[in-house]
């Protein structure tokens, strides 16, 4: 569940809520991988940036708009989606790949070949 944060800085009427997103991350040998749940953003919208070991998500939402229909209830909160993570040096800066389909983002993040997990091979002596 995508927690609520306080509202983005600005005027009143540009205050929105900033969710926290949920997120997986899985280890492989070579990478890692996030997975955000980011609904109703898409490539357009996402901003990640990666600042020092500092990795930072950001997505805008277009809230709905009703021409000639008047809301009579909203219980959908539409807000914008922050999320940040401190990266360890076992990760590539290199190669940082980012993708998003159905709501969900898509992070790979390659290690450092000092830090891939590699098998050590056994001789006899």
């Amino acid at each position: 569940m995508n927690q609520c944060q306080q509202p983005a800085k600005g005027n009143a009427a540009e205050q929105r809520p900033v969710y926290r997103p949920a997120v997986d991350i899985l280890d492989t040998p070579n990478e890692m991988f996030v997975f955000a749940d980011v609904p109703g953003v898409d490539e357009t919208h996402l901003d990640i940036t990666l600042d020092k070991n500092v990795l930072t998500i950001r997505g805008t939402v277009e809230p709905a708009t009703f021409e000639a229909h008047k809301p009579l209830q909203n219980e959908y909160g539409v807000g914008d989606f922050e999320r940040t993570f401190t990266l360890s040096d076992d990760v590539s800066r290199e190669g940082i790949e980012a993708s998003v389909k159905d709501g969900v983002l898509q992070l790979k993040l390659p290690k450092t070949a000092k830090s891939a997990r590699q098998k050590i091979h056994v001789v006899a002596r």
